[in-house]
């Protein structure tokens, strides 16, 4: 039980310095902030975290937890090509309009000059568990070509969506970036449909 409430405190610690982040800016919110609004410690804040530039690497669990929460909200119908479109639609718009420019862009800068873990790439996370699971269930299906490895298309993918918000960063998020993705991921995704 006591692991649990640790990862519930970790985790109200990371949403209330996200939504800091969002509504203040990120130059603009304290560790005092973050603590109050989690309704936690200080204590425990520096039990998890050396300090505010930590979080950032913990962007990639608040795209985890929407990810959970599209696992159980997506049409189990729709064809594997159909899901990794749902699914990067939902989170480019949650991106949109839930994450700032200038958050991503230190989330990604942090990933390129990290030495030792890189979060985003980490297979454990729900995404990739995730995208593991959709992509194995269309090649089984026959959905999905069968001379591609899960591992390729999955890589592929994550390579892709990559791409797109290094280069949505790259441009200053002058364009939509669920917009623009609507367009390129559907024929990105057909190379990989089976009898294509």
């Amino acid at each position: 039980m006591p692991r649990k409430n640790s990862r519930n405190t970790k985790g109200r610690i990371i949403s209330a310095a996200w939504r800091l982040f969002y509504e203040q800016g990120y130059d603009e919110t304290t560790v005092e902030d973050i603590v109050f609004e989690s309704e936690t410690s200080k204590g425990s804040f520096y039990h998890y975290f050396d300090g505010k530039d930590a979080l950032l690497g913990t962007l990639a669990n608040v795209f985890d937890e929407k990810y959970e929460e599209l696992k159980d909200t997506m049409d189990p119908a729709l064809d594997a090509v159909d899901k990794l479109i749902y699914l990067n639609h939902e989170l480019f718009l949650m991106i949109d309009s839930g994450v700032s420019l200038d958050l991503l862009s230190r989330l990604l800068s942090t990933q390129l000059l990290a030495r030792g873990e890189k979060h985003l790439l980490d297979r454990n996370r729900t995404y990739f568990k995730l995208l593991r699971q959709i992509i194995g269930e269309g090649q089984r299906a026959g959905q999905l070509r069968a001379d591609c490895t899960v591992s390729d298309i999955v890589k592929a993918y994550a390579l892709w969506e990559r791409a797109l918000l290094y280069d949505w960063c790259l441009c200053g998020g002058e364009y939509s970036l669920s917009a623009y993705t609507d367009t390129v991921t559907p024929r990105f995704l057909e190379s990989y449909r089976s009898g294509v």
